[in-house]
């Protein structure tokens, strides 16, 4: 079984919003940054936003500020990703990630910067 579970993503027209979830079955990551990322077809894994573990610090992508969330409920063991204003371009797989490591107290924006990753979950925007 998956450490990371994300769930929320649909089809959904231009213009609409999503709220993407990812749980951490483990229970274990809620000390760690994490991150959203997503991945089109023929398109490398591409960045969006990151957390820090209290969720004190965010930080985002040029190509989502302004228009997604990212946020998280260490209660729930849960990371949320929030998206406004989809556009047709936001077609992905969008993935959640964790940097597992000690000491883990900067922003990280870099795939190889993630250890722990979820199974991703299709997001479609029709235009």
């Amino acid at each position: 079984q998956a450490q990371l579970v994300e769930s929320g993503g649909g089809l959904v027209q231009a213009g609409g919003s999503l709220r993407l979830s990812c749980a951490d079955s483990r229970r274990a990551l809620s000390i760690y940054p994490m991150g959203w990322f997503r991945q089109a077809p023929g398109k490398e894994r591409e960045f969006l936003a990151t957390i820090g573990w209290s969720g004190s610090t965010t930080y985002y992508a040029d190509s989502v500020k302004g228009r997604f969330t990212i946020s998280r409920d260490n209660a729930k063991n849960t990371v949320y990703l929030q998206m406004n204003t989809l556009k047709p371009e936001d077609t992905a797989v969008y993935y959640c990630a964790a940097r597992r490591a000690v000491g883990s107290s900067g922003v990280y924006t870099g795939v190889s910067e993630y250890n722990v990753w979820g199974q991703g979950t299709q997001v479609t925007v029709s235009s």
